[in-house]
């Protein structure tokens, strides 16, 4: 496994804040030349999987999330996980709890549903035995927010250098169909340079920029970092789904979202109206979170644990392709 030193805890700590900041830059937050800052994004995008993906935040452009749990059987839940990450409404995969669960992230356009993966394809799908949606209420934390592990290298005045301002209202409205292109190549490889996302959109490169940093300032656009968790300490990840009466929900998941342990934290419809995930570094210390922490919160009612095996897509990628985008920016 790749060990990490301060430099390269550094470099994606920066590309969490601004995931296409230059290397100059980069290496001048962090005191290094820009070749040391460009041959550590080039280790470690071959040896521990890193890459920036540009995501959009789909209550700014008029979708809504579901949360989709899938019960099927093990020999079905493989190859099923596959195929339903190959779709284009979904933007995350899970296999989960000893392989006879999937759990998946599907973005559906407002008033659209009656048309969506929710309501037509999954339930005739073979294999499956079990189907429980959830409508994601609220993010507490997630999605330009990440998850602690990852943010812990730089200090208040190297983030701050770095730090890209959301100042203008949020857009809620729909893309067109040259900043779906656009958001579809920045999903591939954030960092595309501006010639190459200029050919995907049709758009000169003044105004990629431009549009660029619209999208961005209205906080439609944010920019990921996808990377073996493993390297951080993180080999034992779980979903955790729990039940927490409405007067105590927004209390309850504001508290949560400031621990470290966990990467997302969001109000659902249904039982299980509270979904974090955890991060931890081996079962005990899972062990330690729910029965420590987590346990003295008195809100929570109930609590499901449901242990990630895989992660087949993430962040609107599959794996597979995450690991095979080429080129050094």
């Amino acid at each position: 496994m790749t060990t990490l030193d301060e430099v390269d805890r550094g470099l994606i700590h920066a590309l969490h804040i601004d995931g296409r900041a230059p290397f100059n830059q980069i290496g001048a937050v962090l005191g290094v030349s820009t070749q040391t800052i460009a041959r550590r994004y080039r280790r470690l995008r071959a040896e521990a999987g890193l890459r920036v993906v540009g995501l959009p935040d789909v209550g700014g452009i008029g979708k809504a999330q579901w949360l989709v749990r899938l019960t099927t059987t093990m020999a079905a839940a493989r190859n099923l996980a596959n195929s339903l990450a190959r779709r284009s409404d979904t933007s995350w995969v899970k296999l989960m709890s000893g392989g006879t669960e999937i759990l998946l992230i599907v973005d559906v356009p407002l008033g659209a549903q009656t048309r969506s993966i929710l309501l037509q394809d999954i339930p005739r799908t073979a294999g499956i035995t079990g189907v429980s949606a959830h409508l994601v209420l609220h993010t507490y934390h997630g999605g330009p927010g990440v998850w602690r592990g990852h943010v812990n290298a730089l200090n208040a005045a190297q983030q701050q250098q770095l730090r890209i301002s959301v100042d203008r209202p949020p857009r809620n409205q729909a893309l067109s169909a040259a900043e779906t292109a656009l958001l579809g190549a920045l999903s591939r490889d954030g960092r595309s340079g501006l010639a190459e996302l200029a050919t995907a959109t049709g758009w000169s490169p003044a105004t990629v920029t431009r549009r660029l940093a619209d999208l961005r300032a209205t906080g439609a656009l944010f920019f990921d970092v996808e990377f073996d968790d493993a390297h951080f300490g993180a080999t034992t990840q779980a979903l955790l789904w729990m039940s927490v009466a409405p007067a105590h929900l927004d209390a309850a998941a504001t508290g949560l979202a400031g621990h470290d342990e966990l990467a997302f934290v969001v109000a659902t419809t249904g039982s299980a109206n509270l979904v974090a995930q955890a991060m931890c570094p081996d079962p005990a210390a899972l062990h330690g979170y729910l029965t420590g922490r987590l346990g003295e919160l008195g809100e929570i009612r109930t609590l499901e644990t449901a242990p990630v095996l895989a992660t087949i897509k993430a962040g609107g990628r599959t794996v597979s392709e995450l690991t095979s985008v080429k080129g050094i920016r």
